[in-house]
C-alpha cells in the first residue's frame, strides 16, 4: 500500500474557508476491499509551530469518492477553536497536523494501513473571497501583504487619531518582513519587527493613528506612508495617510475585524446620529387584600405593570466623500462579526457595536460624481446593565 497526500491547505489559511486534505491510496485493489475508508487523526494546538498535541482531537472518516479519494476539510472544526475577539488576541492563530491512515476488512480481519503524518500548518482567523483559488497563499491575498488588509492605498487620518493594525511577521513561504518604514516630507522613521516560524506570535500590531503611542513620525505633516519591508527591499503596496481638517460635525470612528482578522479604521466625520428604542410587555396584576378580612385596593395600585422593559440603542453615520477604492473593506464592514465604536478616543473608551445595514449599493467613479455612503448600527450592550 502507498497512501500519499493530493492536495494540501497553504502554509497558513483562513479558518472560515476550505482548509483542504486530499488523499489517496495508490494500489486500487486496496481500495475495492470492503468497507474501505480513509481516516485522518487531527491534531491542533497553540502556543509556537514547533510545538505540537501528542492526542488527536478528532478522527474523521470518509469513504472514497467516485474519483478514489478522500476530501478532508478541516476548517469548521479548525474556525471552532478560534473563539478569542480580534480586541483581545490580535495573533489569533492556531496550529495544526493530521495523520492519516486507511481501514477495511480483508474476509474477517479487520485491516489498518501504515500512517502518513502531514507537515505542520497553521490556520488565522478570517475567511477567503472569490475568485481565490482553495489553497491559495495567503500573501497572494492583498498588494498590501504583509499589511494585514485591503487597503485602500490611499486613506485619510486626524492627527487626533489613535488605533493599531496587524502586520504578519511569520514564515508563509516568502519574505518576511522585519521592519515598518513609515515616511512624510520631512521625516523617515522605522519601527523593528520580530517574528519568526517558532513564534507564538504570527501577528505584530502597530500604530497607524498620529496619537497612537509608538507612532514614530513627530511634528507637523500633511501625509504620512506606511511601508512593509525586509531590510531595504519593500514588500507589498505602502499605504498612505493624507491628514484632513476635522469636520464641523462630531466625528464617529469606527474599527471592525477585516478578513485576515485584524482591523480595519474609518472616520465617519459627516452627519451621525443616535437613537433609543424601547421595548416592553405588560400585564396585570392581582389587585385588592385578598388575605385580609374585607376586600380593598390602595389609591396607588395599577391595573397595569411592565414585566419586560428593555432598549435598543442605534448610531447611523455618513461617510465624508471617498473614492471607490473604500468599496472592498467597506464590504468586510457589512459582513464582520466584530466592531467598535471609538467612543472617547483620547481615554481608549470603546464600545461594542453590530452593523445592521442589509444591503448598500455600491458607487463607482464612472456612474457617480460623488460617492457617500451610510451605515447603521446597533449597541452591543443595552441601557440597562443585566448579566
Amino acid at each position: 500500500m502507498a497512501l500519499y497526500i493530493a492536495q494540501t491547505p497553504a502554509s497558513a489559511s483562513l479558518a472560515q474557508s476550505p482548509i483542504i486534505f486530499s488523499i489517496s491510496e495508490s494500489v486500487t485493489s486496496v481500495i475495492s476491499n470492503t468497507a474501505f475508508q480513509y481516516v485522518a487523526d487531527l491534531y491542533y494546538w497553540t502556543g509556537s509551530m514547533t510545538q505540537s498535541s501528542s492526542v488527536s482531537e478528532y478522527t474523521m472518516v470518509k469513504f472514497p469518492n467516485v474519483s478514489l479519494y478522500g476530501i478532508f476539510d478541516l476548517n469548521r472544526i479548525i474556525n471552532s477553536t478560534l473563539t478569542d475577539l480580534a480586541q483581545v488576541n490580535t495573533s489569533n492563530v492556531i496550529y495544526f497536523a493530521c495523520d492519516f491512515f486507511t481501514q477495511y476488512t480483508s474476509g474477517s480481519t479487520f485491516v489498518t494501513g501504515s500512517h502518513l503524518k502531514s507537515d505542520t500548518y497553521k490556520a488565522l482567523d478570517g475567511y477567503g473571497i472569490f475568485q481565490e483559488e482553495i489553497g491559495q497563499p495567503i500573501y497572494t491575498s492583498s498588494v498590501f501583504w504583509p499589511l494585514m488588509t485591503d487597503g485602500p492605498a490611499t486613506q485619510s487620518a486626524f492627527t487626533v487619531n489613535k488605533g493599531v493594525t496587524g502586520v504578519y511577521v511569520g514564515s508563509v513561504g516568502t519574505t518576511q518582513p522585519n521592519r515598518l518604514k513609515y515616511t512624510s516630507a520631512t521625516q523617515t522613521a522605522f519601527i523593528t519587527l520580530s517574528g519568526s516560524v517558532s513564534s507564538s506570535q504570527q501577528v505584530q500590531t502597530y500604530p497607524i493613528g498620529p496619537a497612537e503611542s509608538g507612532f514614530p513620525l513627530s511634528g507637523s505633516f500633511t501625509s504620512y506612508k506606511i511601508q512593509a519591508q525586509n531590510s531595504t527591499t519593500d514588500l507589498g503596496k505602502a499605504i498612505t495617510y493624507n491628514i484632513v481638517c476635522e469636520q464641523k460635525y462630531p466625528n464617529v470612528r469606527i474599527k471592525w475585524k477585516n478578513r485576515f482578522g485584524q482591523f480595519d479604521w474609518f472616520n465617519f466625520n459627516m452627519v451621525s446620529r443616535q437613537s433609543f428604542n424601547t421595548e416592553r410587555r405588560t400585564y396585570q396584576p392581582q389587585l385588592g387584600t385578598w388575605g385580609a378580612s374585607t376586600l380593598s385596593y390602595q389609591p396607588y395600585n395599577s391595573s397595569t405593570l411592565n414585566y419586560i422593559s428593555d432598549s435598543k440603542q442605534a448610531l447611523s453615520v455618513q461617510t465624508d466623500w471617498v473614492s471607490q477604492d473604500y468599496n472592498e473593506i467597506f464590504k468586510q464592514l457589512l459582513v464582520t462579526d466584530e466592531a467598535y465604536w471609538i467612543y472617547d478616543e483620547a481615554n481608549g473608551d470603546i464600545r461594542p457595536i453590530t452593523i445592521s445595514t442589509d444591503s448598500i449599493t455600491f458607487k463607482t467613479g464612472v456612474n457617480d460624481k460623488v460617492i457617500q455612503y451610510g451605515f447603521d448600527f446597533n449597541f452591543g450592550q443595552a441601557y440597562k446593565l443585566i448579566i
